[in-house]
């Protein structure tokens, strides 16, 4: 157990007498009523329970942000209590500022894991390292079971879980559960040089305080996942506040509520450039995965239903020996992007713990729906191997026959389930990005994009595949380009729909979407206007392919360029897609948790000494 001093300040120990019944939310504070308080947390290996009659009840930070100065003596308690590296901070002083002299206002926030009522991190975290305790209401997370995907980071909207691109796992605030046990309150509670920290039943009210409000000046909707956390601000602040960090994001006080909406702070200007070396981030293995996934399901399933649906030209390629390389093409994309999507990971060889949390993770089903796909092409591609010409040369005329008869039913069987694993891998894919503190994300444009690159990506594979039958044959291949013309078409223009749609309701909203879609037409301005006109030309070569019928160089040049730049604007809208999203993130500092200056010092080779708390982006 943690060690208590004889000589413990009262201000460092937990007191509350009395407590309600329900928070805010509606929900219990008494977590586990059938409990007698009596389970042991086992921390340090140590049996013992501690005598906190409330060890049952939900807990909470409470936050004074006018009593608080950013001496970041929290920060410093936290880390050394954890024995944190430098560049990391379970708990983190950011800053918001309003006003012009002599009339100017600072307000500094302290931030760590609000330990909330619907932890979204345990729900979106594919391996169940996270586990909401009903002792203090605590969310802990375990890094030995982390294989540091990071999603818990994307889901949480307030920057709690660290992830550590040294050791690849993430990391968290665990509410002092030792310190708790003893009855004292959290390290960075009892280090708080202004009383701005304090900690006890959720509810309740500190000793000297008068508020004890859900929402600040930068803080999230706490709607996304019940936050245990409560304020108190009562000086006046301006009705507009900006961020000391680079973020493009200022907050503006809606007239009719009182609480502070994020809008678009254009530090950045409005002039437009390439940026094309930004592209690049730690997401690119996941760029690769979710297009050739894409692909691959779209190939198959144009070549398997085209075959099912009688379209002559689609029977051609699959009654041909071309198609069982087009299905070892569609195995080869998935298992590319499989273990490209491992080396994203932290812990790459724990990839198999993904498939842990298929309860609620949608990066779990994902998983699980891309591997069913793979085995079932895999089996129909085993199949289907005693028709295919090729292989018929091979074996006795009579024994081809015969494994032909024995194994149609199952390549059918196999192809069928193959339809709707791949169509519920994508919709799951899609779920991935429905992330509320990622509202740039979190809008149908995703689907859209998804399921029309599986066409127009899909459809050029099976074009590219099959058109060489046609030539070898001698067979007129215009009635192939027609349909999968067609289909290409399908797919540019379901995509187009939803970024229509999507830059629309992004232009017009009144969150962090809006951010991302400024920095969109700015950073990256040129390339995101240039992506677009790449998609309408897209668009009208494929037109004029599926409705010309035409053959010969021309058709092949035009199918040959498409299919290039096709691939070009599905890699460059995807990198972009990753990029330029903007979490509803904390407010950081001008030097912490400023993303500006963490490039700027890895730029400069700042960040190789370790006390600057910028972590070269490698592990």
């Amino acid at each position: 157990m943690f060690p208590v001093r004889d000589d413990e300040p009262e201000y460092a120990k937990l007191k509350d007498p009395e407590s309600q019944e329900y928070n805010r939310y509606g929900n219990p504070i008494q977590l586990d009523r059938h409990s007698d308080g009596t389970v042991s947390l086992r921390i340090n290996g140590d049996d013992s329970i501690g005598p906190n009659p409330n060890r049952n009840k939900q807990h909470a930070f409470h936050f004074t942000a006018d009593n608080c100065i950013g001496c970041h003596a929290c920060e410093a308690a936290c880390s050394e209590k954890n024995d944190l590296p430098p560049h990391l901070s379970f708990r983190s002083v950011g800053y918001v500022e309003g006003g012009t002299f002599p009339d100017y206002t600072r307000m500094n926030i302290s931030m760590a894991c609000n330990h909330c009522d619907d932890p979204v991190c345990l729900k979106g975290c594919p391996t169940r390292a996270y586990t909401k305790h009903p002792e203090y209401g605590a969310v802990i997370q375990d890094p030995d079971i982390c294989f540091g995907c990071g999603y818990c980071t994307w889901v949480c909207p307030y920057n709690a879980p660290q992830l550590d691109p040294i050791n690849g796992q993430v990391e968290k605030c665990n509410m002092c559960v030792d310190r708790l046990e003893v009855g004292l309150k959290p390290a960075c509670v009892a280090a708080c040089v202004g009383n701005a920290l304090d900690f006890g039943v959720v509810e309740n009210m500190p000793e000297n305080r008068d508020q004890i409000e859900t929402q600040i000046p930068g803080f999230p909707d706490p709607q996304i996942s019940k936050p245990n956390i409560r304020f108190q601000q009562v000086k006046t602040m301006p009705r507009e506040v900006t961020r000391t960090d680079s973020m493009p994001v200022k907050y503006h006080q809606d007239t009719a509520s009182g609480v502070y909406k994020p809008s678009v702070d254009q530090k950045e200007g409005k002039e437009k450039f390439w940026n094309l070396p930004r592209l690049s981030s730690r997401e690119n293995p996941l760029v690769f995965f979710t297009l050739a996934t894409q692909a691959a399901i779209g190939a198959f399933m144009i070549a398997y239903l085209g075959g099912l649906l009688g379209l002559e030209s689609i029977n051609v390629v699959t009654g041909s020996i071309a198609y069982a390389p087009l299905l070892l093409l569609v195995l080869a994309l998935i298992g590319a992007g499989l273990f490209l999507s491992t080396t994203h990971l932290g812990k790459p060889i724990r990839f198999y713990r993904g498939f842990n949390n298929l309860r609620h993770s949608p990066v779990s089903r994902e998983g699980l729906g891309v591997v069913i796909f793979q085995a079932c092409v895999g089996l129909h591609l085993l199949c289907m191997l005693p028709a295919n010409g090729l292989f018929q040369t091979i074996l006795p005329a009579e024994l081809a026959v015969q494994l032909v008869s024995i194994t149609q039913a199952p390549a059918a069987v196999f192809g069928g389930l193959a339809v709707p694993a791949g169509l519920i891998a994508l919709y799951y894919m899609y779920r991935c990005y429905c992330i509320k503190a990622r509202p740039f994300w979190n809008h149908w444009h995703a689907a859209a994009t998804f399921y029309g690159n599986m066409l127009s990506l899909g459809g050029l594979i099976v074009g590219l595949a099959g058109i060489p039958v046609f030539l070898v044959g001698g067979i007129d291949y215009s009635g192939l380009i027609m349909v999968l013309a067609s289909v290409v078409v399908t797919g540019l223009l379901l995509e187009a729909v939803g970024l229509f749609f999507h830059a629309k309701a992004m232009r017009a909203a009144e969150h962090e979407g809006a951010v991302s879609h400024y920095i969109q037409r700015t950073t990256f301005g040129k390339t995101y206007y240039a992506r677009n006109v790449l998609l309408v030309l897209n668009i009208v070569t494929a037109i004029i392919l599926g409705v010309t019928g035409i053959t010969g160089i021309w058709a092949l040049t035009l199918l040959g360029g498409l299919a290039l730049f096709v691939l070009c604007a599905a890699v460059v809208g995807r990198a972009l897609f990753y990029v330029l999203v903007i979490p509803t993130t904390m407010p950081g500092a001008f030097f912490w948790k400023n993303k500006a200056f963490e490039q700027h010092a890895r730029d400069i080779g700042l960040a190789a000494n370790p006390q600057v708390g910028v972590a070269m982006d490698h592990h």
